[in-house]
């Protein structure tokens, strides 16, 4: 009889010790081994694979299905690819399961089976909530387990076309001598479930917990695992939400769906410039638009700040949407190149409607909106500001400003700040009236 091997895991890291120590080798984190119990697997039947020669590998053999909700649709690469590997993460109560039983719903319509495996909630309390969002269909079945042997062992039977599992965590083996949720249970359940995708070629669905700090519970080689890592941003309490693909090997990794939660579950938005900026700006000072893409979406966003002057010894930063690093920065700038001193005042901004962003095509407008607060003077009515910004206070080029100022124009807007070596490649845009800017000094004098 084969023995049991033991080692020592880390329960933030997941790397592998054969013997315990008190701190991780690998992330220097103190605590966090824990004993593993390995138990011997009994044999199972092997799967024999040949090498294929590359250039007879066909291309038709890859299908996608779409779900139905055009987002989702779009977020997954164009629909749900045979035999992949999906991870949905995001907060508690911000939508991941909602999603799950909406899709499950319209692909029951096509005549789909789906096997829903509930590790969380009960039967009973699934069909509350798939009652009031509205889900039917004989073609999904609900099984409320946390075994990995006997979900395996349904699969079979039921031959299911797509596999959804709520959550990861909850599933363990008892292969594994560890509790579920743990570092062990969550790389091995990870394991066979992407075995049973890749050999049956049946798309799976799992859902992941996130830690306080915003990642996805458990080892980080849960994400390279799979194919897709879908995760939802925005506030629970909020109305919108943003599906973001961070990792996606059938379509753009970046791109995202815009949702809004309603009693009957989440709705798609189709035109996401409307949700994000009310009128066209330049109402009041501390406040300036930019058109931002995402994957292959274009959208306008309203960049807003409040600049104080602080009541305390070091004054505060605080920042929703927008990397605080990067506005640290552009204070810098603003004082250096403008002489407009910001040293002594409390700095608040914000992204309206709960949207992140991080491309360096923000800048611009960040920059505008933060000397339009300072100096009390706003942006003239209908203007867009797109530009990255350097140390020396210059305005860069950006990508992609034809597709910016098209939906700019779309949107209503008029003029628009650029910087002037996007002007050589810039295909004229009716409506728009161009402002081109070398340098920040230059943007500043467009202030009212």
């Amino acid at each position: 009889m084969a023995r049991k091997h033991r080692s020592y895991q880390c329960s933030v890291c997941g790397a592998s010790s054969p013997q315990w120590m008190g701190k991780c080798p690998q992330c220097g984190e103190w605590n966090t081994l824990v004993e593993v119990k390995h138990e011997p697997e009994s044999g199972g039947k092997a799967r024999h694979t040949q090498p294929v020669p590359f250039d007879s590998i066909c291309l038709s053999d890859i299908s996608k299905i779409t779900c139905g909700i055009d987002e989702l649709d779009r977020v997954l690469g164009g629909g749900i690819v045979s035999g992949s590997f999906v991870l949905v993460g995001g907060d508690p109560g911000i939508g991941k399961s909602t999603i799950m039983l909406q899709m499950s719903h319209m692909l029951c319509r096509k005549g789909m089976k789906i096997l829903y495996v509930s590790g969380e909630e009960s039967a009973v309390q699934l069909k509350i909530r798939g009652e009031r969002l509205g889900v039917k269909g004989e073609g999904l079945y609900v099984y409320a387990e946390v075994m990995l042997e006997d979900i395996k062992k349904q699969v079979e039977k039921l031959k299911p076309g797509i596999i959804i599992i709520d959550s990861i965590q909850s599933v363990f083996s008892s292969h594994m001598d560890a509790p579920p949720g743990s570092v062990s249970q969550v790389r091995h359940v990870a394991g066979a479930l992407m075995a049973i995708a890749k050999g049956d070629n049946i798309p799976v669905f799992v859902i992941g917990h996130v830690t306080k700090d915003g990642w996805i519970a458990g080892p980080k080689i849960l994400e390279h695992m799979v194919d897709t890592v879908l995760y939802f941003e925005g506030d629970s309490s909020g109305a919108y939400r943003m599906l973001r693909a961070t990792k996606n090997r059938f379509g753009p990794a970046g791109e995202i769906g815009v949702f809004e939660m309603k009693d009957i579950g989440l709705e798609e938005v189709r035109d996401p410039s409307g949700i994000f900026i009310h009128g066209l700006g330049g109402d009041s000072p501390g406040s300036a638009v930019m058109a931002t893409i995402e994957g292959s979406r274009v959208f306008v966003v309203e960049i807003q700040s409040l600049v104080t002057r602080t009541g305390f010894s070091m004054p505060r930063r605080v920042s929703i949407g927008v990397d605080m690093s990067r506005i640290s920065v552009l204070l810098a700038v603003m004082e250096k190149r403008s002489n407009i001193l910001m040293s002594a005042s409390d700095v608040v901004v914000n992204i309206a409607g709960g949207i992140k962003i991080n491309e360096p095509a923000l800048d611009l407008a960040l920059f505008m909106a933060l000397a339009s607060s300072a100096l009390d003077k706003g942006l003239p009515r209908a203007t867009v500001c797109v530009g990255e910004i350097g140390l020396n206070g210059e305005v860069r080029p950006v990508s992609r400003m034809n597709a910016r100022l098209k939906e700019a124009q779309r949107m209503g807007f008029t003029h628009a700040v650029i910087p002037e070596p996007n002007t050589s490649s810039l295909a004229p845009v009716k409506g728009l009236k161009i402002v081109s800017v070398k340098g920040v000094t230059e943007a500043l004098d467009i202030l009212n």
